[in-house]
């Protein structure tokens, strides 16, 4: 365990169990949505990189645009 990491805990023993109860279960939902986001990432790493190079492949064959943000 990380010095900072013991750092939390130590404060977060200070608190009332309710507010230990609170916030375990916002670091576990907070953990949880980030394994979620890394699964979304690898099931889609394939398409992300095909979109990539064709994104690419029309730049460099000049069939893109600039965009300009104050035309938006």
């Amino acid at each position: 365990m990380t010095t900072l990491l013991q750092q939390a805990f130590e404060q977060a023993a200070k608190l009332s169990e309710a507010e230990q109860e609170l916030l375990a279960s916002r670091l576990l939902a907070e953990m949880a949505a980030e394994d979620e986001f890394d699964q979304a990432i690898s099931r889609t790493a394939q398409k992300l990189s095909q979109l990539s190079e064709q994104a690419l492949s029309e730049y460099h064959s000049g069939q893109t645009e600039e965009l300009d943000p104050d035309q938006l």
